[in-house]
């Protein structure tokens, strides 16, 4: 859903904010945990960690250890179930995203879309240009990544 970027800073306005730390601010143990959770809405240490197996296997202690510092850093809420926790994200994955990518736009760009548009710009020429030089061309490929990425920053608050 593309909503104008007016409607999108009103809407994000009301998110819940992570304390000074942010989503960028995440371990990749952390940032997997996350990854895991919010496709499945709320889950127990357990889940999480059957769901994280196939690619990053880890013992239920360590997982548990991620989801009570995720809960101390304001990223999921938990409840406790019989006796279990169950924990369920503060953000989605699509709130966090514009988070995250707000804070990169501000961060490293001044606050400028164009100038992170121009960047990215940049970068795809740099790749059409060793598309053509190794006789291969993924323009469509950048051409719709390009397009992708406008989508995006067009709804990301900023």
């Amino acid at each position: 859903m593309n909503l104008p970027l007016d409607a999108t800073i009103e809407k994000n306005a009301a998110l819940p904010r992570l304390s000074k730390r942010s989503v960028l601010d995440l371990a990749p143990l952390e940032l997997d945990c996350m990854n895991t959770l919010w496709p499945i809405g709320e889950g127990t240490v357990r889940e999480i960690r059957d769901g994280l197996a196939p690619r990053r296997a880890r013992a239920y202690t360590t997982i548990m250890t991620i989801m009570d510092r995720l809960a101390r850093k304001g990223v999921v809420e938990r409840s406790k179930k019989g006796r279990a926790y169950i924990y369920r994200p503060r953000l989605s994955a699509e709130e966090a995203r514009a988070q995250a990518l707000g804070q990169v736009i501000e961060g490293f760009f001044g606050g400028s879309k164009e100038a992170l548009l121009a960047h990215l710009a940049n970068g795809a020429g740099a790749r059409r240009a060793a598309s053509a030089a190794a006789g291969a061309s993924h323009a469509g490929d950048v051409e719709a990544g390009e397009t992708f990425a406008r989508e995006r920053l067009d709804s990301t608050p900023v």
